[in-house]
């Protein structure tokens, strides 16, 4: 039921093809994935136009649980909580992990449980495009609660009412 086809594994960045995903998410996979084995991050637009990041992998036991990203020998630790479509969601600041998979050259993969990745060299060429070609989609977030505003717009009435009459014509 979990099966996504092919081109999901693929090595390098990309849209994400799994459904439902299009191209609200740019997908890096591990030189060597294929769709049996694989180890992936995904960053996403959200559905509240926030930016979510995701590990994809084909261990086992899932994608929860502690990671260590490094990312050009830089490690930092992070939580992933179970997600759907992909394994894990990261929780908690993860903005050094997008802000270098966006300009550093190569990521690794490494739960805290020490068990062993399936694939864990993730190039990031191409990653900054197809990072800020998923976030394009993106808008401004709102405040929770908080009414979405219209634009003021002033009309032909409004003007006479402040000008004491018709808009003059522009000249050049």
């Amino acid at each position: 039921m979990l099966a996504a086809p092919a081109t999901a594994q693929e090595a390098g960045w990309h849209y994400s093809p799994l459904p439902g995903e299009g191209d609200r998410a740019a997908l890096g996979c591990a030189l060597n994935s294929t769709p049996e084995v694989f180890a992936c991050v995904a960053v996403r637009c959200e559905d509240d136009f926030s930016t979510g990041l995701f590990i994809h992998t084909s261990r086992p036991q899932g994608d929860a649980g502690r990671w260590d990203i490094t990312i050009d020998k830089q490690t930092r630790a992070f939580s992933a909580v179970a997600s759907s479509p992909y394994g894990g969601q990261l929780i908690g600041d993860y903005s050094w992990v997008l802000d270098n998979l966006r300009n550093g050259a190569v990521a690794y993969l490494q739960p805290a449980d020490g068990s062993a990745m399936p694939a864990n060299h993730i190039p990031l060429d191409g990653s900054l495009y197809a990072i800020n070609r998923a976030l394009a989609w993106c808008a401004p977030r709102v405040p929770k609660n908080e009414p979405i505003k219209p634009p003021d717009v002033v009309t032909e009435q409004d003007n006479m009412e402040t000008n004491h009459g018709p808009t003059p014509p522009r000249t050049q």
